[in-house]
């Protein structure tokens, strides 16, 4: 411990990747195929095999190609070297084909892959203020944030235990947002776009990314009392900004668009069909909106104020990826959704407009949208939530109330108290007061109760055949209070916010 601690803190963040890659190392063959891993060999097979005008046409496999051109793009170039370890792999008829070189290609393809996401982590380290005076390396918020970044439970999760390309896609956004934090704009817009054109689901934050740069860019100066100086627009800076958005998008769709094939891809980007919720419930505002819905349907039964045999059947219960009608409270379009995410991040960005802090409201701001849209969205799944608990990161480790509400929003996004978490967070804000409050700790303590009754007595209830999604019931609904709860607080931090407006 004294020789890690002698050393600078970029040797240590080096040590936290090398110990990270050889564990990461450890998966590589101890791997229970998920659906994802035959959703990213059916798009190695689609792209390596098809030409490119039946891309987004091809529906052999149910796990058709439905992200962004320039992830098909990606999945091309992996496809060159997968052929290298299994050609049978690329065949686009061999369904659920998991050969054991098959299974090695992919799992070091997301490690290899998260080599973006590692130069993104050093660079957010890098625009942290380091505590003055502070010569233990292992609690300087840099390498703290390290710890968080690259050992995040959630990314290890989805990515290393499932099979996706999470920290890739993550490496993209954090590199943006750190881009904006060093004033280097216009590589922040590129990354972005770049991003989008990767997965669109990053379109939840993408109203930060555009109030932000028209206020804080495009408009070069402010009048005193810090409303906006409408001189100053620069529309060299806004067709900067153009250009750099137009050419990724050309790049991306421009060979579909060329083809008469838009609508078939957006069809492809956008399904509908898919229904309110994802198969496992995303702990967010639908989730207490689909529970309250079946207490009202059954207390209405119970009291005979409702007949059953006229109910439509909530089939949300069900753990499966369908449409449906909810029994008692209005059931919910996506048209609705959509109203409803836009005006969750109303004030979030008008705030960044009429009162811009620099890139930590636009952070900020950017925290709020993802947030938003996880608790209003149409079939959030619940990894999205990282999208928020990432960048989180970054105001964590500089605040003791940030890092109050980190604690919460990952212990509930992730289902699981990551402990290095609390202590490191803990020293390195000492002397600030308790990161929680008893209410809140109490709440995370609930979570054990929540855990020992969904893994350990419900199995062995009489409710297992009857209710089985019972357990994911609870654990969203519960998880979702949580969740509200921070994304109040973020708003509160945002509004009553003092800091001074950072001229570009």
């Amino acid at each position: 411990t004294r020789g890690v601690r002698a050393v600078c803190g970029r040797c240590c963040i080096q040590y936290v990747w090398n110990f990270l890659l050889i564990f990461l190392c450890l998966f590589v063959r101890l791997y229970s195929h998920s659906t994802d891993f035959e959703v990213h060999r059916n798009w190695l097979a689609i792209t390596h095999s098809l030409p490119v005008s039946r891309w987004y046409h091809e529906n052999t496999s149910e796990w058709t190609l439905d992200y962004p051109p320039l992830f098909a793009w990606f999945e091309f170039g992996l496809s060159h070297v997968a052929q290298t370890f299994d050609r049978n792999m690329l065949q686009v008829e061999n369904l659920n084909y998991a050969s054991p070189n098959t299974v090695l290609f992919q799992r070091l393809s997301v490690i290899f892959t998260d080599v973006v996401f590692i130069f993104a982590a050093r660079e957010c380290c890098r625009c942290v203020q380091e505590h003055k005076g502070s010569r233990d390396v292992l609690n300087r918020p840099s390498f703290i944030l390290a710890v968080l970044l690259l050992w995040n439970f959630g990314l290890l999760i989805v990515d290393h235990i499932h099979f996706q390309y999470n920290g890739f896609l993550f490496g993209f956004l954090l590199l943006s947002v750190a881009k904006h934090l060093q004033s280097q704009h216009l590589q922040g817009a590129l990354l972005f776009a770049i991003l989008l054109n990767l997965k669109h689901i990053y379109l939840y934050v993408a109203p930060a990314y555009g109030v932000y740069l028209l206020r804080s860019y495009c408009f070069t100066q402010d009048n005193r009392d810090g409303s906006i100086s409408w001189r100053s627009f620069s529309l060299v800076r806004l067709l900067s900004l153009g250009s750099i958005v137009i050419s990724v998008c050309a790049l991306s769709f421009g060979p579909f668009i060329a083809m008469g094939q838009l609508p078939q891809v957006l069809s492809r980007l956008f399904p509908f069909k898919r229904g309110l919720c994802h198969a496992y419930w995303a702990p967010n505002f639908w989730a207490l909106y689909n529970i309250l819905d079946k207490s009202l349907a059954v207390v209405g039964v119970r009291l005979k104020l409702l007949q059953e045999a006229e109910l439509p059947r909530a089939s949300m219960t069900g753990g499966l990826v369908q449409e449906f009608q909810h029994s008692v409270l209005p059931s919910v379009s996506p048209s609705v959704t959509l109203v409803c995410t836009l005006l969750s991040i109303l004030p979030a960005v008008a705030s960044i407009w009429w009162r811009p802090r620099g890139a930590q409201g636009f952070l900020r701001c950017l925290l709020l949208c993802a947030l938003g849209s996880f608790m209003f969205g149409w079939h959030v799944h619940e990894k999205a939530i990282l999208i928020a608990i990432l960048p989180l990161s970054i105001l964590a480790v500089q605040s003791r109330e940030d890092a109050g509400i980190f604690l919460i929003l990952s212990t509930t996004g992730h289902y699981s108290l990551i402990l290095c978490s609390v202590n490191r967070l803990s020293l390195s804000l000492s002397g600030q007061g308790s990161l929680l409050h008893r209410l809140e700790v109490i709440y995370l303590l609930g979570l054990v109760p929540v855990s020992v009754g969904c893994e350990m007595v419900f199995p062995l209830s009489p409710w297992q055949q009857r209710l089985p999604f019972l357990p994911l019931l609870a654990t969203s609904v519960y998880c979702a209070l949580g969740i509200c709860y921070c994304f109040v607080r973020l708003y509160v931090s945002l509004l009553r916010s003092d800091e001074k407006p950072k001229k570009l």
